[in-house]
């Protein structure tokens, strides 16, 4: 009976210090963070497509965290330097990722800035970038014998271009662009911004741990 008071004991010593390390110190660390200076709140449209994304699943093959210099060569490929918690203030929730399948789209905005690239690459990859094997989208978008007033026509390289068809973005897609193009993090951040201090008894607990 005794081993079980033990076995019992060391159970819930355990799960305390994980709750602590792993939910109560993050909580104190993250809560008080405010938004990066320079982070503007998602449009409308952006909140949109970012719904779009998660539907879609680019999660999944795309991350949204790039990481430090000392670690990865993540800005030497262009995508920016490593985020701060700030940075992700108007995510909820939050698209880190962790997968890259694709390249990271923490700066997606500020690589390629052009809706008809962003559009073009979404019906298909394979006309922007040869070898990628990235899935085509061609149900985000309509194909039409002439486009209408107010239609948004997809201006894609020749070869790819149906013949005697115009492709025609859907809302959908165009939301989702909105959102891309809105990721954009190339504002300064200054260091350490992003964590305020632990009150000192909470992070020498946390030190020891």
């Amino acid at each position: 009976m005794e081993s079980e008071y033990k076995l019992l004991s060391g159970a819930m010593v355990t799960l305390a210090l994980a709750t602590a390390t792993l939910v109560v110190l993050p909580y104190m660390q993250l809560s008080g963070v405010q938004p990066s200076e320079g982070l503007k709140p998602y449009t409308e449209q952006q909140l949109r497509g970012r719904q779009v994304y998660i539907e879609m699943g680019c999660v999944y093959c795309h991350s949204q965290q790039p990481r430090s210099q000392s670690q990865a060569p993540d800005f030497q490929r262009g995508w920016g330097r490593a985020p701060v918690a700030g940075d992700y203030y108007y995510d909820h929730p939050h698209l880190l990722g962790t997968m890259r399948t694709g390249p990271d789209l923490f700066n997606i905005g500020a690589r390629q800035p052009s809706v008809d690239w962003n559009l073009g690459h979404l019906y298909e990859p394979r006309a922007y970038t040869p070898g990628s094997n990235m899935p085509s989208f061609p149900f985000l978008f309509k194909l039409k014998d002439q486009a209408e007033a107010g239609d948004k026509v997809v201006n894609l390289p020749p070869s790819f271009a149906p013949v005697g068809k115009v492709v025609v973005a859907t809302p959908e897609a165009l939301d989702l662009v909105a959102y891309l193009i809105g990721l954009d993090h190339t504002y300064p951040v200054k260091p350490g911004a992003q964590l305020p201090e632990l009150p000192k008894q909470a992070g020498a607990e946390g030190a020891k741990q």
